[in-house]
């Protein structure tokens, strides 16, 4: 099936049976929590494979469970979301009422990668199922297998009427990506990410653009080191650092880098379960890691890499770009004020994790930076709560999804009003009185 019948079929399907009522949208969540729980190991031996080798744990927590969480935590809040509010209406426009109501926007078509090729294509669908829409997943062909079991899940818990699955390679992805989707959601690379929102734009398609960036960890003199090193390599751990909010440069204030080193030593934390995805994933990073002082903080084997510390100079790749991997910059910085500057000189990134901030410290940070997310005292895990938004900010992203947010970004707010019989306002209509005049001074006047 291409993008182009895909979109066709579920426009079909809404035309025939119309839109997702509350009851359905509930029916469709419960289906969905159940059917990738039943696949979970089929899931977990999947991406292994795909992988060459990935952490049993990272697909059943962060790919699995997490969905699994998503849908029942949406289910339940869903009558809720879903009612129409009341909205103030000004007095000389009494007695009229007004309201705004979440409406299904249609279709909604999502690009999944394979870092996280479960909840990120799954996730986007809870919210859009939630939001009463029809769902079309484009998912990476670099998990094949793990794609194939995807396609399995939609049908069963949704099916052809509600959900589908295109697969393909690139060439498939600029087309799913060149269709008038009601709204398209993308999660990858900014410079991809470019091209898509380019793409959906020639069509007028709103977008949720999840991408990517430096998110930097802020180790402040308050920090007791050994902690902050544990917590930043655990969140470096997950997925071999193969993660858009993982820790990517270290930012050391008032301690210096041996020390840092000393620490993530005696963490425990060197070898993520996981492998690197890719020969091409290795080769990019031992592109990136050309001009660095690298230093493993344990023993690589082939592709199962450990978790390694860089120092870069600042012109070197290291220095620009994301790493996506199991490579951990660190630089020293002379105060704050210097950490501030740095992370100020680049694209805003999806989140900047603090360790050791005072409450101060941290709302000095907050207001003179700009992210998805401002973390403190741990890394990756915010991505895991279902009531709190999701997303990034300028070459981060646009757009939040994940529980109320996602329901609000995947629905129109259409305005319903009711006027009633009588109105000041109609003293307005032409032709006008005499009274118009006096009105119009009495509304002008200062309150």
């Amino acid at each position: 099936m291409t993008p182009a019948e895909a979109l066709a079929a579920l426009r079909a399907a809404e035309a025939r049976d119309g839109r997702l009522s509350v009851a359905q949208r509930r029916e469709l969540l419960k289906r969905l929590a159940e059917a990738v729980l039943d696949r979970a190991e089929d899931l977990a031996r999947a991406l292994d494979a795909d992988y060459g080798g990935r952490s049993r744990y990272d697909t059943l927590l962060a790919d699995v469970l997490i969905v699994a969480d998503a849908a029942k935590y949406s289910r339940f809040w869903l009558r809720w979301w879903a009612r129409p509010r009341r909205a103030w209406v000004p007095y000389p426009f009494w007695p009229t009422t007004a309201a705004e109501e979440p409406v299904p926007k249609g279709v909604v078509g999502v690009v999944a990668p394979w870092n996280y090729p479960v909840q990120l294509a799954l996730w986007p669908v809870v919210d859009a199922i939630a939001a009463g829409n029809r769902v079309c997943v484009k998912p990476s062909e670099f998990v094949p297998r793990t794609a194939a079991i995807l396609a399995e899940v939609l049908d069963a818990a949704l099916g052809p009427d509600v959900a589908c699955c295109v697969q393909g390679g690139a060439d498939v992805a600029a087309d799913f990506c060149a269709q008038p989707w009601d709204h398209l959601v993308f999660t990858g690379g900014t410079a991809t990410g470019r091209k898509v929102a380019e793409a959906a734009a020639r069509n007028l398609v709103p977008v949720t653009l999840e991408l990517g960036g430096k998110c930097p960890c802020i180790v402040l003199p308050g920090a007791e080191l050994h902690a902050a090193a544990r917590d930043i390599l655990a969140g470096k751990a997950v997925n071999a650092g193969q993660t858009c909010i993982a820790p990517d440069t270290v930012l050391l204030v008032g301690h210096d880098a041996v020390a840092f080193e000393a620490a993530c030593r005696a963490s425990g934390i060197a070898e993520p379960e996981g492998a690197v995805a890719s020969d091409a994933q290795a080769a990019r990073l031992d592109a990136l890691a050309r001009d660095a002082r690298v230093t493993p903080l344990g023993a690589d084997a082939g592709r199962r890499r450990a978790i390694a510390l860089a120092e870069a100079p600042a012109g070197a790749a290291l220095s620009r770009e994301e790493i996506f991997g199991p490579l951990l910059a660190v630089q020293k910085m002379r105060d704050l004020e210097e950490a501030i500057a740095w992370i100020a000189a680049r694209p805003a990134p999806l989140a900047i994790y603090l360790f050791g901030a005072t409450r101060a410290e941290e709302e000095r940070i907050a207001a003179r930076t700009r992210s998805g997310a401002l973390v403190t005292g741990r890394a990756v895990e915010y991505a895991a709560f279902p009531a709190l938004g999701f997303g990034g900010v300028g070459a981060s992203g646009m757009g939040r999804y994940h529980g109320r947010a996602g329901f609000r970004e995947f629905s129109d707010m259409r305005a319903r009003v009711r006027h009633g019989r009588w109105s000041l306002s109609r003293f307005f209509d032409l032709p006008r009185k005499p009274i118009a005049a006096k009105l119009t001074a009495q509304l002008l006047k200062k309150r």
